[in-house]
């Protein structure tokens, strides 16, 4: 069939614990040979992909352990990019992490639209993708929504708190500002999000508890654990860097 299929045959053998951190050591070491070969212009790219992946991403479901439900991907590729902006908040600076969160919308808003375009033109009588295409790209308006905003206000308050935080230190323990601001950032992502998606958008406004348990706390518990696995990341993320670069 070809060596992707052969290869996401043997994947699919793993168990999703093991995928799940095989995803993890991925994307965060991604983002360091991305910082390596383009500088923080890298980070710009990976973001950028990382934002349109991650939505599409979000709409499969997996058994993982902790879970009785099915748990939607995504967590792993959007929490990644609050150490994209830790990155630059630290070595470049957080006006170069306030232009990083504008390019990622920037791309997921163009993508979407490029999308629904494609779309909309009338698909050929021997057409077998246009249904595919309408299921993965064509946004539920609250979902869509929910997502910029709350992309926006998280990745925002991370560079602000993180930079608080940096001053608050006199720029030590950098473990400390990376852990908590990421920490805090991906409660106010998925509260965000969860509140505008399940509640204000909703045209049958779930409970606010049912919410806080199954959306907001869900997936907070991973969330965490990626923000104290990514320090390693963020400490070898300045041997990564050209000095033509900083």
């Amino acid at each position: 069939m070809g060596f992707f299929f052969d290869l996401t045959a043997t994947l699919n053998s793993l168990s999703t614990e093991l995928m799940w951190v095989i995803m993890l050591l991925f994307c965060f070491s991604s983002i360091l040979i991305f910082l390596r070969l383009f500088g923080y212009v890298g980070i710009f790219i990976y973001t950028s992909l990382a934002i349109i992946a991650g939505n599409i991403q979000v709409l499969k479901t997996v058994d993982f352990f902790y879970s009785p439900e099915p748990v939607a991907l995504g967590t792993i590729l959007f929490a990644s990019t609050f150490l994209c902006t830790d990155i630059l908040s630290e070595y470049y600076g957080k006006e170069k992490a306030r232009v990083n969160i504008l390019i990622g919308f920037s791309a997921f808003l163009f993508m979407t639209l490029l999308m629904v375009i494609t779309i909309g033109f009338k698909p050929s009588s021997g057409d077998w993708v246009q249904e595919s295409l309408q299921n993965v790209f064509t946004p539920m308006t609250r979902f869509f929504i929910a997502s910029m905003i709350a992309y926006l206000i998280s990745q925002y308050f991370d560079v602000w708190f993180y930079n608080y935080l940096k001053n608050l230190t006199s720029n030590k323990n950098l473990w400390f500002r990376n852990n908590l601001s990421t920490i805090a950032s991906s409660l106010v992502d998925n509260t965000v999000f969860s509140i505008f998606a399940w509640i204000l958008l909703n045209p049958e406004p779930m409970n606010l508890y049912n919410v806080i348990m199954i959306y907001i706390l869900g997936t907070y518990l991973l969330r965490i654990i990626i923000a104290f696995l990514d320090t390693p990341f963020i400490y070898c993320a300045k041997f990564f860097i050209k000095k033509t670069n900083v």
